[in-house]
This record gives C-alpha cells, structure tokens and sequence, in this order.
C-alpha cells in the first residue's frame, strides 16, 4: 500500500512539476517574416539511405524558400548507391541546389554522423550561410518547412530551432512503442524548459535542427561533441551552454519517413543509444530500472494485486496512479492520431523500453557499444561531452 501511496506521488509530480511534459501544444513559437531571408546551407549526412531518399530528398529539393538556400549531401560511405541516387533525384526533380560529396573514414574520436556533420559544415562554409539546417536523409518536410524555420529563430532570437519529426505509426508494433518514444522523451527534456534561456535543460531533435553559423562556431560544433553518440542532445548543451537560445517543440508537417515494422527494428533504435543517454554508469541504469519499475509499473500490479489480496486501498492508489500516467499519455497518442485504447497499454510499453534499456547495457559490456548505420562506438566515454 505504501509503495502505490509512493507511485501516486510520484504521478502528482510529474503531472505538475515537470514542465508540463505530457502537452502537446509546443508547436514552432508566433513568427514574423523577416524583410531580408539570410542565407541557408541544409546538411544532410547520409549513410545506405536508398531506400528512403526517394520519400524525403525531393520535399528539400522544392522548398519554398526567399533567401538563397543549398543542400550539402554527405555520403558516408554508402554501399547501396545513395550518392548516385541522390544526384539523380536532383536532376529529375530540379529545385535547390543539391552537391553530393564523401569524407572519408572518420578518425579516431569521431562519430561517423558527426564525421560527416563536419564535412557538410565545412564544404556549406565557403557559401558563408547565416544559418544551418542539419536534417537526417529520412525526414520529409513540408514545403514551407525552412522558410518557417528561419522565421522562427530570427523573430524569437533562437541559435537553435529543433523540430521533433512525426516518426512513423503504421505497424502495431510502431503504434505500441513509437508515441512514447517521444513522451518518454519529453519527460526527460520538457520542452518548455528548454526554450528558457535560465533553465538548465537543453535538447534537440537531430532530424530537425536549424543551427546559427555563428552560434555554432561559438560552441565548436561539432568538434565540441565529435564523441556524442547521442548528438543532438549534446548539440543544444554545447549551444546554451556557450550562451545560445534553443528551442525544441514538436512538428506539424516535418516526418520521419523510415519505418520500423518490426520490434526488433524498433529495439535496436532504442537500444543503440540507450546506456550512452545513462552515460554508461551502472548506478544510473540501476535507478532507471527500479524508477521505470515503480512509476510505470506498481500502478497495474497494485490494481490487481490489491484486489486479489482484499486491500482496497492499495488497489485505489495502484487505479488512480494508473489513471493519471493514462490520461497524461493521451494527449501524445492524440497527436500521433492512434486510438486512445493504446493509454492504459503504457506499462507494458515502459516493460519493454527497460528491457531494452538493460539490453543497451548488455551490449556495451559485450564490446559492442553503440552504433549507427553499421559503425560501433564501443568507447565507455562515448558521451563525455555530452555533459
């Protein structure tokens, strides 16, 4: 009974006093178009994306962008054509001018994504931008998605304006796991927060992320992060850290095109990157799995286990724990337009993202590490410059 009184507090908290994480309504902030459209340099880091290119290139090649705008593709090392097929959809489709380069392999201490970052910030250099969109090969956006952007950040005086791309939901396995991906992480950086230039808490969302040129110099990005496997977080802490403005909220028309059909897709998504965001400290991992076990996890077995037992009381504490982490996931599940049945379903997806947590942890002390796109990080130190 204590334990679900504890669980119940633990809900109070969160649905008061963490930023108001479980909204839905941080959407890209009031904006004014600017007289003059500065200059902009998209760099995309692409490593085997054929099979995605197709849905998403072509929505930057015809943005409808004012100023002078350009596209840097960098192939890391694909295997699957990409380069060749991006130069292709560019001579088919016209719009934006497109250049398609390679880096090489990355040297030690580098991220083959941030490796490939910083060829695309290097070659966009010569172009002398104002800003920098760093988006992935698989994030659609919509036609109007830069010039909204820019508008955003020089009308709110942001260094960083980072939309949260609408992943995927088509599989059932995407719709169980994929919306609270992003309610988990919202919980973790409660976007109101970050948009505060006192408040400590700072992310981004690497498919979606316009960068001031000079902000970015200020924070040495991305040699300052070159480590990160997860970037985009350690991208808006170097930036507000250096003294920046970053924002992050979620997107309208700005979607992830890469689907996730099967649960083992969608575990080894999270599971990548999982023990690196606890910084590879086996006390962390400890807490997060008994915090997951005890806020996500008392409610339902408290329910029941009250009512099996006869206790009243722990089984109303366990019910209303249960509805207040319910009714705080509808709103995501709103926004990813998913049937509201999928709430009281949240333990068990939490289940999952612990088991895929203690995977992650698994994997590391296997030697295997982190990894994108075939490349392993098995650095203990992975993100040390992440904090």
């Amino acid at each position: 009974m204590w334990i679900a009184a504890v669980t119940l507090a633990a809900w109070a908290w969160l649905l008061l006093c963490q930023g108001f994480f479980w909204r839905t309504d941080v959407r890209l902030p009031a904006r004014v178009e600017p007289r003059e459209w500065p200059s902009v340099c998209v760099v995309v880091p692409a490593r085997d994306e054929a099979a995605v290119l197709p849905a998403s290139l072509p929505s930057l090649l015809a943005q409808d962008y004012p100023g002078r705008a350009e596209i840097f593709l960098v192939d890391d090392g694909s295997t699957d054509g990409t380069g060749e097929l991006a130069r292709a959809l560019a001579r088919q489709r016209g719009g934006l001018r497109l250049t398609v380069d390679s880096p090489g392999e990355p040297p030690a201490g580098w991220t083959g994504k941030l490796w490939a970052v910083r060829h695309g910030i290097g070659l966009a250099r010569a172009r002398e931008p104002e800003y920098l969109l760093l988006t992935d090969a698989d994030i659609a956006h919509g036609p109007d998605s830069l010039r909204e952007l820019v508008a955003a950040a020089r009308t709110g005086g942001f260094d960083v304006v980072s939309q949260m791309a609408r992943l995927r939901v088509e599989s059932l396995w995407e719709r169980l796991v994929v919306p609270a991906f992003v309610y988990f992480f919202a919980q973790l950086y409660p976007f109101r927060r970050i948009g505060r230039r006192r408040a400590r808490t700072a992310a981004a969302a690497g498919g979606c992320v316009l960068l001031r040129t000079d902000a970015a110099e200020r924070a040495r990005i991305p040699d300052a992060i070159r480590h990160a496997v997860i970037d985009d977080v350690a991208l808006a802490r170097a930036v507000k850290g250096a003294g920046g403005h970053v924002w992050l909220g979620l997107a309208d028309r700005v979607d992830s095109v890469r689907p996730y059909p099967r649960l083992h897709d969608l575990w080894r998504m999270v599971s990548r990157s999982a023990y690196a965001q606890l910084r590879h400290s086996p006390l962390l991992l400890t807490g997060t799995v008994l915090g997951l076990a005890l806020v996500y996890l008392v409610p339902p077995l408290a329910l029941f286990g009250g009512l099996a037992a006869g206790s009243g009381a722990t089984a109303v504490l366990g019910g209303l724990a249960w509805l207040v982490m319910a009714g705080t996931y509808v709103p995501m599940l709103r926004y990813y337009r998913q049937p509201l049945w999928l709430a009281p379903l949240l333990p068990f997806t939490a289940f999952l993202y612990l088991l895929m947590t203690v995977d992650s942890a698994v994997q590391h002390y296997r030697g295997r590490g982190a990894a994108w796109k075939g490349r392993t990080y098995a650095r203990p130190d992975a993100v040390a410059d992440e904090g």
